[in-house]
């Protein structure tokens, strides 16, 4: 049963802790085609019988215009129109990649996600925000459209290796710093074994976050307020995340744990220590070694910056976030003393 999310000029149908098996009766197989990586196609192939199926290589470093010129391409030799659907079965970098394409592609077809990470349930395949990257500049390219359908089948997180659960948990330990106390409480309480076993539980969890980030995105789809919050940790975690080859969840723990040194020192913030030892609970990293000066000509180019000012998200509390503009020269003299 599907739950309708509508957004500014569209809505999306959200299918809660559903199965891919419902997938023929959402969309027409005729004029469906699935995107998904090697990895995903490989260890779920009999899932996708019957669809007309685009396999491209695993990674981040495949968020590219070439990548996406090539799939373009592929769907002009398909002959595919302006009443067929994209539907993006992977993680973040898969439905960043399939949204991207089905917005430019003929000016804009339909689009729906399958996430099949933890990172992809709770965030990245939420919101519309569909984007690739340039050089080292993460989501520098990219359209806010949102999706038609998102369709959860918690069974494809079976093939996850634990570190994409690790991955995923960041961003959910962010909407608890950001927005959410009691479910801070409740992740202080539990640990990843926890959710990897008890199906109804994890369910819970990631609906829970999916309307987190749906109630903040409503409220302001193309980030002129509110949605900014959903950045925390994210501009210093963006910074490292390309330049030493991070998953995009353990450079947003550390980014998150920075942020709250930064939240301490400008708003007097006093739980820092809480934010560093959940995210060590759940087996992310705290802290790394970086080139601050590289770091931050990467983090000057961010989209949050605006002229000489950076709008970097801090937290008054755990469950409350303020957007909080820093001088780009503060800023660099926080981030060389990190």
């Amino acid at each position: 049963m599907a739950q309708t999310i509508k957004f500014s000029n569209a809505s999306t149908d959200f299918y809660f802790d559903s199965s891919l098996k419902e997938l023929g009766k959402i969309v027409d197989k005729r004029s469906a085609i699935v995107i998904t990586d090697e990895n995903i196609f490989k260890a779920h192939e009999p899932k996708f019988k019957g669809f007309t199926t685009i396999v491209i290589p695993p990674g981040e470093e495949q968020k590219n215009q070439s990548l996406v010129d090539g799939i373009i391409g592929q769907l002009i030799d398909k002959k595919v129109d302006r009443k067929s659907v994209l539907i993006g079965v992977g993680g973040g970098v898969i439905t960043d990649i399939t949204g991207y394409t089905a917005s430019i592609y003929m000016r804009g077809i339909r689009f729906g996600f399958i996430p099949t990470t933890i990172l992809g349930l709770v965030d990245a395949s939420i919101g519309g925000k569909n984007g690739i990257d340039v050089g080292l500049y993460k989501n520098m390219v990219g359209i806010i459209r949102q999706p038609s359908f998102l369709l959860h089948d918690l069974s494809l997180l079976q093939s996850l290796p634990e570190k994409e659960w690790q991955n995923g948990f960041a961003e959910i330990i962010k909407h608890a710093c950001i927005k959410d106390a009691a479910m801070f409480k409740q992740l202080e309480q539990h640990d990843l074994s926890d959710y990897m076993k008890d199906k109804k539980l994890l369910a819970e969890l990631i609906q829970r976050n999916a309307l987190i980030k749906t109630k903040v995105v409503q409220k302001d789809e193309f980030e002129k307020g509110d949605r900014r919050l959903l950045n925390y940790g994210h501009t210093i975690g963006h910074a490292i995340e390309t330049q030493y080859g991070l998953m995009h969840g353990e450079a947003v723990a550390i980014g998150m744990v920075y942020a709250g040194q930064i939240s301490e020192q400008l708003l007097g913030f006093d739980s820092k220590e809480r934010v560093r030892a959940l995210i060590e609970k759940y087996q992310l990293s705290t802290t790394i070694s970086f080139d601050a000066k590289k770091v931050f000509e990467v983090l000057a180019m961010d989209k949050k910056r605006v002229q000489k000012e950076m709008n970097f998200v801090l937290l008054n509390k755990i469950g409350k976030a303020v957007v909080h503009p820093i001088p780009l020269q503060r800023l660099e003299k926080i981030i060389n003393k990190l």
